[in-house]
């Protein structure tokens, strides 16, 4: 792990130019030095922007940044009280400010100790055990007497990303004789096509929802429970097809779910940092139990390290920032997240909503109007995809972008001359975004191809790449369950810093609720045709419009 951030007698870095400490000064004084200089000005640059923890390897070289930087920055975070804010998270004082509640997705991950919580957690973890132990040895049996071996979980957002993420991703650890697919848009064609090459005898639905209220994952699982009894099922085996995650205990009743198989949720624990808790039944059950505890080991890795560690060797605490850095004080209103490693192409998606559900907000803890920027619109997909699709607009286009691509060192797959080839596809990617091409560089290529000095002329603009650009290097040694849960506890920590420096609370999402209450309005109106008056004209022509093509449809 890196040590310390001071450069020694035999490598001393000249930061006499810049004279102007304040992190607004620093970035003013930055923008006229190459990413290239700097790597000249500090030999061995790399070496003293990694930091490595457990099987995650972070180098955050390739960024404008020197030590001074980093030494303003983490002021900034100490006059923000991350301290504090830290100590705050892990204690479960009322990080939650707006809703009067934890954030102790923490103590999902922890081992064994003696409180409350950590009781209720092992309570779970050992009723996710008995359950996860009776599908994979056969013995949990569908109304037809057949053993289940078809899992479909019904949820969205927290409860869909998380286990979605990480059962992708873990796909060399799954258990052979499980399939598991995923339920979750309210758009009845996820659902249909589903079913589509299912057999009900042999099919069991995990209903993922807190409040056990959400429209879309209710929705979805009244159909496959009608699915269900349409096939035969009668209503008292239902509960060999159907368990629950919930902390509404009484709503999941209702729905007809047995007691035995609902598992607890509590509202100490947000849907985004849920898949450590009951919500990672659907990847217990992929994966077994015993891999499922690895990735809390590995996120309980990261935990400590996030703790426990000095700001300037902390990374969850160095990424959120640099990230902070660029929106701030560069102007940068986007992060592109790049996985090279097929099996994590859904973490982008999942990163969307850690990222930009926790710090889309416009207030301060107080109530008062941020006057800053506040979070990055979070986008990417796999390597080497998206090379041939946007990486275009990354190199020579005007934004600026920073980015994290993000390796596997082993192997997935027994192609292992095609593993190298992503490999260097990632590295020279990174590398490509930081020294670009000059119109000398450019020209001279010309030139050797033999084009006349008018060709030449035309053409070398178009070639020119500024470079320069900001990027983060993180390589996994293996895609394992540990080094997952190291990744994805690094990135929640991450978002957890950076709503600190913003004063912002990382745990709600108030926004979101405003579309669930307009919707059921609006759902009324297209069903009876009855305008609220009161709404603007779009809306009211738009319901017009689709009323008029439903009553079509019915005649």
């Amino acid at each position: 792990m890196i040590t310390d951030l001071v450069l020694n007698s035999n490598n001393k870095y000249n930061e006499n130019y810049l004279m102007d400490t304040t992190l607004e000064g620093l970035a003013q004084q930055l923008q006229s030095k190459s990413l290239l200089q700097l790597f000249k000005d500090q030999p061995n640059r790399a070496r003293y922007f990694t930091i490595n923890v457990g099987g995650v390897h972070f180098d955050y070289s390739k960024n404008h940044i020197t030590p001074k930087v980093i030494q303003a920055l983490c002021d900034k975070a100490r006059s923000q009280n991350i301290g504090g804010a830290v100590d705050a998270l892990f204690s479960g004082k009322y990080v939650n400010t707006t809703e009067n509640r934890a954030a102790l997705h923490t103590s999902l991950r922890e081992p064994k100790k003696d409180s409350e919580h950590s009781s209720l957690v092992q309570d779970t973890l050992n009723k996710m055990d008995d359950f996860v132990d009776k599908i994979h040895r056969q013995e949990w049996l569908g109304f037809g007497g057949r053993p289940i071996d078809t899992i479909v979980n019904v949820g969205i957002g927290g409860s869909d990303l998380g286990p979605r993420v990480v059962t992708q991703a873990l796909f060399d650890f799954r258990k052979k004789n499980i399939n598991l697919e995923f339920i979750a848009n309210i758009d009845g064609a996820d659902l249909a096509d589903c079913l589509l090459e299912l057999n009900p005898q042999t099919t069991l639905f995990i209903v993922a929802s807190k409040s056990f209220t959400t429209a879309e994952t209710i929705s979805n699982a009244i159909n496959a429970r009608q699915w269900m009894l349409d096939a035969g099922c009668g209503r008292e085996l239902l509960q060999q097809h159907f368990v629950a995650i919930s902390s509404n205990i009484k709503a999941a009743k209702e729905f007809g779910i047995a007691s035995d198989n609902i598992f607890p949720m509590w509202d100490w624990v947000g849907g985004r940092y849920s898949l450590w808790s009951a919500i990672g039944l659907p990847i217990a059950l992929e994966i077994g139990m015993e891999r499922f505890r690895e990735l809390l080991a590995g996120a309980h890795s990261m935990d400590l390290h996030f703790r426990d560690t000095p700001l300037e060797q902390n990374m969850p605490i160095i990424a959120a920032l640099i990230s902070h850095w660029y929106s701030i004080y560069w102007g940068s209103s986007s992060h592109a997240v790049l996985p090279y490693a097929q099996r994590l192409k859904a973490l982008p998606a999942y990163l969307q909503q850690l990222d930009m559900e926790s710090l889309g907000k416009c207030v301060t803890h107080s109530g008062a109007s941020v006057t800053t920027p506040t979070g990055s619109i979070l986008w990417g997909t796999e390597g080497s995809n998206g090379q041939h699709s946007f990486h275009q607009l990354l190199h020579q286009g005007t934004h600026l972008i920073p980015c994290d691509f993000i390796a596997v060192k082993q192997t997935m797959s027994e192609y292992d001359a095609q593993h190298w080839y992503l490999l260097s596809c990632c590295l020279s990617q990174s590398q490509a975004l930081l020294q670009g091409k000059t119109l000398t560089q450019a020209t001279d290529e010309l030139v050797k191809q033999g084009l006349d000095t008018q060709e030449i002329d035309r053409l070398a603009p178009h070639k020119v790449i500024p470079g320069n650009r900001p990027n983060n290097v993180i390589i996994m040694e293996e895609l394992t369950p540990f080094n997952l849960g190291e990744l994805l506890a690094f990135y929640e920590h991450k978002v957890y810093t950076t709503s600190v420096l913003l004063d912002i609370n990382a745990f709600d999402q108030w926004g979101v609720q405003l579309g669930k209450e307009l919707n059921d309005g609006i759902l009324q109106a297209l069903e009876t045709g009855e305008i609220n008056d009161n709404w603007d004209d779009s809306t009211i022509q738009l319901i017009n419009y689709l009323y008029a093509a439903k009553n079509e449809q019915q005649y």
